[in-house]
């Protein structure tokens, strides 16, 4: 007798991993000497965490304090810090009792999405989207709805589009700069959202996990726009701390509660050491502000590079670190485009499938938080290949 699979069993795999796996498997297989993988495949910053994180750790481990179980919505000092951070970046007002540390941003969606929605919920996005958004959602047996924003909106969602929907959704999800894209939502853009989504009993979920990581366009915070928005931001972009798996929420007042009852029961608490050291990268601008310097000169370097190896169609590249790009004249199908990058030119990219399921064949993400050097390689890499 066959037994039950749970539905959520069904989620679709984040494809992105899977060109990790990929990439993993070609690099192994190299010959000693054979031209390396370039990676550009994954958000994964080169750089690691800054020099005053580790400090911090190696200090905790030397002295060996004690390493438990800490509050579950995070230690007070690290949310006591994040406080002052929203002062700092936003000049904003945001309590302590309001941050929540989460195990990683992708720790905070499911707490967010288990208090905000219920199973039957709809949530709407733009598409192209962060793929775990979806999939979540699915597991939970939530409804994703999809808005297909294209060039005019810089693949970011409207007001006239959140109109057009019929019936209104439960939620929207937002995320300024967003992957994979690169675009943002600029600070009227998102305050009309903000507005409309409080106004027509729409819970907001903004994903702000790449500020911080933005070139001539200011930022803005939902935090400070409207009082019923969440507000999901991690330490894995800007401060590069991917492996550490450390984020937090903002969240409103009616939420407080039961997302510090969800933790509990799902995470017991937030790992104490990566609190540590999150703590300490609050305090590391100046390194962490080169690193997005770093970022800019490949972001340049790539835009006056692929156009040249055949990538003339390119989303505006104002955040994040990624450039999206429409190769719809060169293949319909994204996913073996980038298998035949990988095993031909060296190069691992995401298709854009992963990102929006009825366009993205004809689109591949690149990214380029990598080495400064290989970013440069890889424009002549595919220059060639072409």
């Amino acid at each position: 007798m066959a037994l039950k699979v749970g539905r959520g069993a069904a989620a679709p795999p984040f494809l992105v991993m899977e060109v990790v796996t990929a990439a993993n498997a070609r690099q192994a297989a190299l010959a000693p000497g054979a031209p390396h993988v370039i990676r550009m495949e994954v958000g994964q910053p080169a750089t690691g965490a800054p020099a005053g994180a580790v400090a911090a750790v190696t200090a905790a481990l030397r002295e060996r304090a004690p390493m438990g179980y800490t509050e579950a919505l995070g230690l007070r000092s690290l949310r006591a810090r994040l406080s002052r951070h929203y002062q700092d970046w936003y000049g904003a007002d945001v309590p302590l009792d309001r941050l929540a540390v989460t195990v990683g941003a992708s720790g905070a969606f499911p707490l967010a999405f288990l208090a905000a929605f219920d199973p039957g919920d709809r949530v709407a996005m733009a598409a192209p989207f962060y793929p775990p958004y979806v999939n979540i959602l699915t597991a939970l047996g939530m409804q994703p709805v999809m808005l297909e924003a294209g060039p005019e909106t810089r693949f970011q969602p409207s007001v006239a589009m959140l109109e057009r929907l019929s019936p209104r959704p439960d939620g929207l999800i937002v995320a300024s700069p967003c992957n994979p894209a690169g675009t943002m939502l600029h600070p009227d853009e998102l305050a009309a959202i903000a507005a409309w989504c409080h106004a027509n009993g729409v819970r907001l979920i903004s994903d702000e996990i790449y500020h911080g990581l933005h070139y001539g366009h200011p930022i803005a915070t939902a935090a400070t726009l409207s009082p019923s928005a969440v507000v999901v931001n991690s330490f894995s972009k800007y401060f590069s701390m991917t492996g550490w798996r450390i984020g937090w929420m903002v969240l409103p007042e009616d939420l407080q509660r039961p997302v510090e009852c969800l933790a509990q029961n799902l995470f017991i608490s937030p790992p104490h050491i990566a609190q540590v050291a999150a703590e300490a990268a609050l305090d590391c601008a100046e390194e962490l502000d080169a690193n997005v310097a770093r970022y800019r000169r490949s972001r340049d370097l790539l835009l006056r590079g692929l156009p040249g190896a055949g990538f003339e169609r390119m989303c505006p590249a104002e955040g994040a670190f990624y450039l999206y790009a429409d190769v719809g004249e060169r293949t319909n199908d994204s996913r073996d485009f980038c298998a035949r990058m990988l095993a031909e030119a060296g190069v691992a990219a995401s298709p854009g499938v992963d990102f929006d399921r009825t366009r993205g064949h004809r689109f591949v993400r690149f990214s380029y938080c990598g080495p400064e050097a290989d970013m440069a390689m890889a424009a002549e890499r595919l220059a060639a290949w072409r």
